[in-house]
C-alpha cells in the first residue's frame, strides 16, 4: 500500500473517480474533510455506494484497499460512522485522536459489535484498525497502543495536528525525521506497519517527494496523498528501485545455495537472517 488517497465521504461524485485512479488505497473520509453539518449525509452516501454493484465490480477490478476514516470517540459520531463502514469489501477503519490503550479497547469494542451485526452467512465483515498518532500522549503511548489489539494493523503518522499545538515547526526535517523514527520503532516493537502523514502543501512536489523518501527510508509502508497529484509520487517513491530488486534477487539465490553457515559473505558484505528476510519481503513488493 504504497499510496493511500482521502477521498472526502460528503463528496460521492468523486467515489467512482477514485477507484478508478492508480493509488493502492482509498479513505473515504468521515472525519475533518466533513462539515459537521454533513456527516449523516456523508455516510449515508458511503453506506449507498458500498451496497453498490459499482462499488463491488471496482474494487474487484482495481483491487484496492479500501478503508473509512472515523470520528474519534469524544465525537458522539463513532457508532454511527462504524455503520457505513462496516461493510462487505472494506478492510481496514482508520481511527483518529487514539492516545491511550483503553481508547483503541473501547473503540475495538464498539467495533466488533458492529461487525457482527453486519456480517451474514454470504459476507463476514471484520476490518482491521489503523489507529493515528497525532498527540503528545499518543506518542508517548504508541508502543503499547501498537501491541494492544491483534485487531491493529499498524499506526499511521498525523503531524499537523501532533506539531501545530506545540509550536514545532512541521516543515523542519530534523523535527519529522525525529518523529517519524519514535513511531516506526513503536510499531515495530508490535510487529505492525508504520504509514506516513499527509503533505498538505500541495503544490510543492518536491516537498512531498523528499517527506516520502525520508519515510520510507525508515521503514514506512506508504504515505497518505490528499490530492491525486500526489499519487504518482508515493507510488514512485514506495517501489523498490531495479538495484534493489536485482540485490534482493542475489541475496535470496545466494540464501538458497547456502546449507552451511548461518552468516556468510556476499559481494564483500555478511549476509544473514535479517538481511535475507528483507530481500524476500521486496520480491514479494515486486510481485504483488
Amino acid at each position: 500500500m504504497r499510496s493511500k488517497l482521502f477521498v472526502p465521504a460528503s463528496r460521492p461524485e468523486l467515489f467512482v473517480k477514485a477507484l478508478r485512479s492508480q493509488a493502492d488505497a482509498i479513505c473515504f473520509d468521515l472525519e475533518d474533510a466533513v462539515l459537521e453539518s454533513r456527516k449523516q449525509y456523508a455516510r449515508d452516501e458511503l453506506a449507498k455506494f458500498f451496497a453498490s454493484d459499482e462499488f463491488r465490480n471496482l474494487r474487484e477490478e482495481g483491487r484496492k484497499s479500501i478503508l473509512v476514516r472515523v470520528n474519534a470517540l469524544d465525537t458522539g459520531h463513532t457508532e454511527n460512522d462504524l455503520v457505513a463502514a462496516c461493510a462487505p469489501g472494506v478492510d481496514i477503519v482508520n481511527i483518529p485522536k487514539t492516545e491511550t490503550v483503553e481508547d483503541l479497547l473501547q473503540f475495538i469494542g464498539l467495533l466488533q459489535g458492529r461487525e457482527a451485526q453486519a456480517s451474514t452467512p454470504q459476507a463476514q465483515v471484520e476490518l482491521r484498525v489503523l489507529a493515528n498518532i497525532e498527540t503528545a500522549r499518543a506518542m508517548l503511548n504508541a508502543a503499547a497502543i501498537a501491541q494492544a489489539h491483534e485487531k491493529v494493523w499498524g499506526l499511521q503518522l498525523g503531524l499537523g495536528d501532533l506539531f501545530e499545538p506545540l509550536g514545532i515547526a512541521r516543515h523542519d526535517a530534523q523535527n519529522v525525521h525525529a518523529v517519524m523514527m519514535a513511531m516506526r520503532l513503536a510499531a515495530g516493537s508490535a510487529g505492525k506497519i508504520a504509514f506516513d502523514t499527509a503533505y498538505t502543501d500541495v503544490a510543492n512536489a518536491e516537498g512531498y517527494r523528499q517527506e516520502a523518501w525520508r519515510a520510507r527510508q525508515l521503514g514506512f509502508l506508504g504515505k497518505t496523498c490528499i490530492h491525486p497529484s500526489q499519487v504518482a509520487l508515493a507510488n514512485e517513491v514506495f517501489s523498490p528501485t531495479e538495484d534493489e530488486v536485482n540485490w534482493a534477487r542475489k541475496v535470496v539465490e545466494s540464501a538458497e545455495q547456502n546449507d552451511v553457515n548461518g552468516a556468510y559473505m556476499l559481494d564483500g558484505k555478511m549476509i544473514d537472517g535479517p538481511f535475507i528476510a528483507r530481500a524476500r519481503a521486496i520480491l514479494a513488493q515486486t510481485s504483488s
